[in-house]
């Protein structure tokens, strides 16, 4: 290759990577669209949400309100461990939770070693991937959804949405109502590797088991027909 067509290559690559001003994208914005997403395996936002979660691996249960929630966890908890003992962190609503209607006994803040259980508030829920969405900071610890063995997340039925495009719209109003937090998990199914010989894994790197509660006005169906389409 010439100098001159070097030259010309170069050229050519310096215009297409110029500075677009926002005029321009504008203009080109509307021919560019978006993939389609996921057919969702129910129209009902709360079945398809939850078939999705028992489809990643994940265990579910539906309350009406915050009050079953908390019976709900003191249950699993009970069930696993004999205990009523958890962590959450010191997010607004978690700590409105009526936890002593149930008798369960939260330890407010990170979780440390020894401790199984972690409960978390999700953002959002995304019917799309059965995926939960969490802020992290100081009052929502990254360590309590990564490092304990049951990672426990409610889910209002209010803040579900059908898929990512509306997951990212949900959070740039959260954000602009309520500043931006450290950082965002999404998180959809319990810890798993395959790296090693090829044979599935669970907890190796996180959470072994991930027990999603979703909370609000659901179909009375919702937990049969969500564990059908899943076929669980």
């Amino acid at each position: 290759m010439n100098d001159s067509a070097r030259a010309q290559i170069f050229a050519r690559l310096r215009h297409t990577c110029r500075a677009a001003d926002a005029e321009d994208i504008a203009r080109a914005l509307p021919a560019v669209d978006s993939a389609p997403g996921a057919p969702l395996p129910s129209s009902d936002l709360a079945t398809a949400f939850l078939a999705n979660v028992l489809k990643n691996k994940g265990t579910i249960d539906c309350v009406a309100n915050r009050s079953l929630a908390v019976k709900a966890l003191a249950d699993y908890i009970y069930r696993h461990f004999r205990s009523h003992r958890l962590v959450a962190g010191n997010d607004a609503n978690l700590a409105a939770m009526p936890w002593r209607e149930a008798g369960v006994l939260p330890r407010f803040g990170t979780i440390e070693p020894g401790e199984p259980v972690a409960v978390s508030y999700a953002l959002l829920g995304i019917a799309e991937t059965g995926a939960t969405v969490l802020r992290t900071g100081k009052a929502n610890p990254a360590a309590n959804n990564l490092l304990g063995e049951h990672h426990i997340v409610l889910v209002d039925s209010a803040r579900l949405v059908a898929n990512m495009e509306q997951a990212w719209a949900g959070l740039r109003q959260e954000m602009d109502r309520g500043g931006r937090p450290r950082g965002l998990n999404f998180i959809a199914g319990p810890s798993s590797t395959a790296d090693i010989e090829g044979q599935l894994v669970y907890g190796a790197h996180g959470p072994r088991h991930w027990h999603v509660v979703l909370v609000g006005d659901t179909p009375p169906t919702v937990l049969e027909d969500a564990r059908r389409l899943a076929g669980a």
